[in-house]
């Protein structure tokens, strides 16, 4: 454990996918990285969530980093030595009415005009030849047919476990009750009055994160949410592709195993003081009933378990991610709104790479934290 005098490189607050990833790749710049979780590695939003690897329908100013991400992505095992359940699929948002289609062309369009391809027009055609399927109301929809899933836990515990390979030190179930500065060093005390120290302290505590940014000084209005997840029983195969529909809350997926999950923003109630989550059923019926309009053939289909877990949500639906704007060698990379599993291995790449050199040339000034100043709001 790293005293007065012992400081480590790196102090990370946080394990889930962008703290273990940001640890991973510090390690792998030669840094030391001590890295702090109040629970266990993946036990919030990174364990939590759909598993999609996508890039499709991303904010404009999150593709590039996306982007970066999926590289790294299909070389996931040469990094981490594991494949994280990672399988290519397509992503399709299915538009129901031509006003929608219209929608996703004017998007092709403006993503063409920055130089990105990836995102393509379905006719009512090609939709039904990647989703047969599908209701026969659909007139076609946007796909990124490139993109995939992966499974949230394995690829978490993958990072972690090559992360600790490379001299990480992850000290969980353990609780930071405060960050300070003291000289050069970053200081974290921790629950049983003890201190870790570090050089440099990057902040990954999703949900949590807005308290540790106002001990920095910083405004960060991190909202708690809990993303609603079903299950359903097996069913025979029908579908290859990971779903979202453009005017309602949906995403879905069969697993290789025939069972299909069902999620895609409607949320329940998070008390993360607690660590707890409540579902809303009556948010989940509204799920379901989507679920069967797509896709009638889940008519007769059985909810076998559900799930929810607390995630950080900003008010503008994009993280933060960069250095603090008031404390020196300090950074953040929180508040992914529920969409930041797939960014998870390109970011803590990018915040390794500020880390180590002072330097990116990672487009990451729209997430900056002082985007929440006094001023800027």
């Amino acid at each position: 454990m790293s005293g007065p005098g012992k400081a480590v490189d790196l102090l990370v607050i946080g394990a889930g996918i962008h703290g273990c990833s940001a640890a991973l790749h510090a390690a792998i710049r030669g840094m030391s990285v001590t890295v702090i979780e109040k629970d266990t590695a993946g036990r919030h939003a990174s364990g939590v969530n759909a598993g999609g690897v996508r890039r499709l329908g991303r904010h404009l100013d999150e593709v590039p980093l996306s982007q970066h991400s999926m590289g790294i992505w299909n070389r996931i095992t040469d990094l981490v030595d594991d494949d994280c359940g990672f399988q290519r699929a397509p992503q399709i948002k299915v538009a129901e009415t031509e006003e929608e289609l219209d929608q996703h062309r004017e998007r092709v369009a403006t993503l063409n005009a920055r130089g990105f391809t990836h995102e393509v027009i379905l006719d009512r055609a090609a939709l039904r030849h990647h989703l047969p399927a599908v209701a026969d109301h659909c007139v076609g929809g946007l796909a990124s047919l490139e993109d995939g899933f992966a499974q949230p836990y394995q690829t978490t515990f993958a990072f972690q476990r090559k992360a600790r390979a490379l001299g990480v030190t992850f000290l969980e179930n353990t609780r930071v009750d405060r960050v300070y500065r003291e000289g050069v060093d970053w200081k974290a005390r921790i629950g049983d009055g003890s201190v870790i120290t570090g050089r440099t302290l990057l902040n990954c505590a999703g949900a949590w994160a807005g308290e540790l940014a106002r001990q920095l000084g910083e405004s960060a209005p991190v909202e708690a949410i809990a993303p609603m997840m079903l299950v359903t029983n097996r069913l025979p195969h029908f579908c290859d592709a990971v779903v979202g529909a453009t005017g309602r809350p949906l995403s879905f997926k069969q697993m290789p195993n025939g069972t299909v999950v069902i999620g895609g923003g409607r949320r329940g109630l998070a008390d993360p003081d607690t660590n707890g989550t409540e579902m809303l059923f009556s948010e989940l019926r509204l799920t379901a009933a989507t679920a069967i309009d797509l896709f009638p053939i889940m008519r007769d289909a059985k909810i076998v378990r559900s799930w929810s877990g607390i995630e950080g949500r900003m008010p503008d639906d994009i993280p933060i991610i960069g250095p603090s704007q008031v404390a020196e060698n300090a950074f953040h990379a929180f508040g992914f709104s529920a969409h930041g599993f797939q960014m998870g291995p390109g970011v803590g790449d990018i915040m390794a790479e500020l880390i180590a050199t002072g330097y990116t040339q990672a487009p990451i000034a729209p997430f900056a934290i002082s985007r929440f100043s006094q001023g800027a709001l």
